[in-house]
């Protein structure tokens, strides 16, 4: 609010002086304005478009990687369901093992 009250005098003081000088000094002058306000929007344009390639650039390497993860994590758990196949497997023998050993020693306590 302070800044707009003190412009007012500042912008006064400027249309003021526009009215003093010369049609071709206002004219030079609204056309450095509107130049500028070209390159401003220009500029803008740029930056705005540098922001939405870059967004979009982001969200496919984000979307490259969880695709990865997700692909990785699939072989994951395939390795650990095989390995856990395995090793039921080896328990089992382990178990045929332990229970014919068990036998073995049944039969020869009974001998």
């Amino acid at each position: 609010m302070t800044k707009s009250i003190l412009l007012l005098p500042i912008l006064a003081l400027a249309a003021g002086g526009m009215s003093a000088c010369s049609e071709k000094a206002q004219n030079d002058a609204s056309t450095a304005a509107n130049s500028i306000a070209g390159d401003v929007n220009e500029t803008a344009r740029k930056a705005r478009d540098d922001t939405d390639a870059a967004l979009s650039d982001a969200e496919t390497r984000m979307d490259n990687f969880g695709q990865a993860a997700g692909e990785k994590a699939d072989r994951l758990g395939d390795d650990a369901d095989r390995a856990a196949d395995r090793l039921g497997e080896k328990a089992d023998r382990v178990g045929d093992r332990a229970g014919a050993a068990a036998r073995d020693i049944g039969n020869e306590i009974d001998n």
